[in-house]
Parts: structure tokens; sequence; C-alpha cells
């Protein structure tokens, strides 16, 4: 257990960017096929860990946009949806 906050802990402290990279470098790894399936265990709870960081971070950055934006007549936050991917293919 004290292993997975050490997980946790060590994928909140990187910057978003390093997360991503090493996140990528851990799907190279699992992509091969060649590791134990213990090490490819730990590769991949490395990675849902990198990724659950990641996300908390584009969602955090995304609430600070959304703030700087302003307040409505009526006091309310006013906000702009960000695009989906959808809204951009078509």
């Amino acid at each position: 257990m004290s292993d997975e906050r050490d997980s946790k802990k060590k994928a909140a402290d990187l910057s978003f960017e390093d997360a991503v990279k090493r996140l990528s470098e851990i799907v190279q790894k699992l992509e091969r096929g060649d590791l134990p399936l213990e090490e490819s265990l730990l590769l991949f709870e490395e990675g849902v860990g990198l990724s659950r960081a990641s996300q908390d971070k584009l969602d955090s950055a995304q609430k600070r946009v959304e703030e700087l934006l302003g307040l409505d007549r009526d006091g309310k936050a006013r906000t702009v949806p960000f695009e989906t991917r959808g809204d951009r293919e078509s």
C-alpha cells in the first residue's frame, strides 16, 4: 500500500509534460510485450497513476481558464466550453 501511495505522489509531483513523456515510455514498453507479467503489472499501475494525475492537471487548467473568463451580469461564471474532439473533426 505504501508503494501505491508513493507512486501516486510521484505522479502528482511531475509536471504535466514529464508525466505524459513517462506515460509514453510505459506504453512503448508494454506494447513490446516482452516483459515479465509482474513488471508489466507494475508499469501498468504506474501508467494508470500518471494518467489520472495528468487528467487532474488538465481539469485544473480548464477550471482556471474558465475562471479567467470572468463573470456575467448575474454574477455567474462566464464560460466557454472547450471543443470536444468530435466538434473539431466535423
